[in-house]
């Protein structure tokens, strides 16, 4: 079954919305890439160790989670996991990289 995906200009019109819509941010890359770049108020949860976030990942339930990673492969994966625990997951499709080239250019790429 193919993991859903979101388009970065479909996540800039939803974090835009009214904050109790907003979705969770949830960043599968490593800290050095995260301390590099991050999309505002997301969640650093290196994907290696994502099972480690169990108890955070279910104050999630019942609200939408975007995983991101640097060009959306790791965040497939990232996705992928929080579905198979009845989490409402997608992926930011192209990752932090496209978000940055089409969305927010003052994001640093790398």
């Amino acid at each position: 079954m193919p993991i859903p995906e979101i388009t970065p200009a479909e996540l800039a019109r939803r974090l835009a919305g009214p904050p109790e819509s907003r979705p969770v941010l949830v960043d599968v890359r490593f800290p050095h890439e995260h301390e590099w770049v991050a999309l505002p108020g997301s969640v650093l949860m290196p994907l290696p160790e994502l099972e480690d976030f169990h108890e955070q990942l279910e104050s999630f339930r019942g609200r939408p989670v975007v995983v991101y990673c640097h060009h959306g492969v790791r965040s497939l994966d990232g996705a992928a996991y929080l579905i198979d625990r009845g989490l409402e997951a997608v992926s930011l499709q192209g990752g932090i990289d496209l978000y940055s080239r089409t969305v927010d250019p003052a994001l640093p790429r790398y």
